[in-house]
């Protein structure tokens, strides 16, 4: 099992919403199958892709915030700025940063 991402800037309307879309290919087990397929029937969608939006929709607040709020905006940039004053000519390669925010290069 495994996801592949693919960036397919376009907007598209998902549920209603304006959204930058992004294609990916997946490799599910066959329960996951089922339930997406489910889904798409419950609510009448087109496709099981339809049915991953409308379950994430659904769900995804559990896990993340649908919109950045403003105040965490301004308190991320507010961190910036003093970042920038304390350390003026820092500089971070990519490795570096990876480590620092735990992510992983894709």
């Amino acid at each position: 099992m495994g996801i592949k991402i693919y960036k397919h800037e376009s907007p598209s309307i998902a549920l209603g919403d304006i959204m930058t879309q992004i294609s990916f290919r997946a490799e599910i087990d066959e329960y996951t199958n089922r339930v997406l397929g489910v889904i798409k029937e419950k609510y009448g969608l087109k496709t099981k892709s339809d049915a991953l939006n409308k379950f994430a929709y659904m769900y995804g607040e559990d896990f993340i915030d649908k919109e950045v709020k403003d105040n965490i905006v301004a308190e991320m940039k507010q961190a910036v700025q003093m970042h920038k004053k304390k350390y003026p000519n820092r500089r971070s390669n990519l490795e570096e940063l990876d480590r620092l925010t735990g992510v992983k290069n894709v």
